[in-house]
């Protein structure tokens, strides 16, 4: 048996935690994993894997031929890349997870012209706002939004992100106008709950930074859905640019407290750190950086 072979296997199944995971991953069935680790383990003559019903364990001997393997399978990878580029190879498997509403309404009008342009590339995409670890995940590439935390990945920017607090003219209509950040505490104020500045919203205002902890009786995951309860007139809310562009124009929302200036983000491509990136994820984040700019994309 060729050990070697296995080894990328045996790296993705102890990263995934899961033999059906690192499965699909790979493009084989469940079964294949199960008999090819037990055919390492026989070749090696250890026990790298114990199984149980719900969760895998590595063995003593499994940990340190991890810190090993994994390693070698990372250099291996490292190397195909390297000649991919050499080559100038666009063809290839690439997985990208986009932020739930952003990716709908952004990302996804542009994927189908991406396809056409480099049709050998087969792409896959999850969308899902919650951070999701790269490696764990076999993803190429995430898009985030917002302060990004101190990591080994790679940030690439793609587009700025303001955001801007407001509310419908309904919800207006009948409350008072706010006209200073104090006068939010008696407003309901709708909050993203995966919102990456904390629990506080901060402002800019003729150079002193001002911070308010939102008070309001909705929290949500899911900024499509707050961007649905402004619009029915049920408060005040901080919300990306991006978001409510249409809405601004039309009238159905309108800017609150427009002399106070919400930090200005950025939006991110994030990849694993590696010496050469592969050319099919590289022609991806260059067409999405330059179909946004294309776009008028000034968030």
């Amino acid at each position: 048996m060729d050990i070697y072979a296995n080894i990328p296997l045996f790296v993705s199944v102890v990263e995934l935690g899961s033999f059906s995971e690192a499965a699909r991953r790979l493009g084989i069935n469940k079964s294949a994993v199960s008999k090819r680790i037990s055919a390492l383990e026989q070749a090696l003559g250890v026990k790298l894997i114990q199984r149980t019903t719900r969760r895998l364990h590595l063995t003593d001997a499994g940990r340190q031929y991890y810190e090993y393997v994994h390693q070698a399978a990372a250099l291996m990878q490292q190397a195909q890349d390297a000649l991919a580029s050499q080559q100038g190879a666009v063809q290839g498997s690439l997985k990208v997870s986009l932020p739930n509403v952003f990716g709908q309404r952004h990302i996804a009008p542009l994927l189908s012209e991406f396809s056409r342009q480099y049709p050998t590339i087969n792409l896959e995409v999850s969308l899902d706002d919650r951070v999701v670890d790269l490696l764990k995940e076999g993803l190429d590439m995430v898009v985030r939004i917002g302060d990004l935390p101190d990591s080994s990945l790679v940030a690439v920017k793609l587009a700025p992100c303001h955001s801007l607090l407001c509310a419908s003219p309904d919800y207006l209509a009948h409350q008072s106008h706010p006209r200073s950040l104090a006068d939010l505490r008696g407003h309901n104020c709708l909050f993203y709950s995966y919102f990456r500045g904390g629990l506080e919203w901060s402002f800019e205002r003729r150079g002193e930074v001002s911070r308010i902890k939102p008070r309001g009786n909705i929290k949500v995951n899911n900024s499509e859905v707050i961007r649905r309860l402004l619009l029915d007139g049920m408060g005040i809310a901080l919300m990306p640019r991006y978001l409510v562009e249409e809405e601004l124009a039309a009238g159905t929302l309108v800017p609150v407290l427009s002399d106070y200036q919400a930090p200005t983000h950025g939006i991110y491509a994030l990849t694993p750190e590696r010496q050469h990136m592969p050319a099919r994820l590289r022609v991806f984040i260059d067409f999405l950086k330059q179909a946004l700019a294309e776009r008028g994309a000034n968030w």
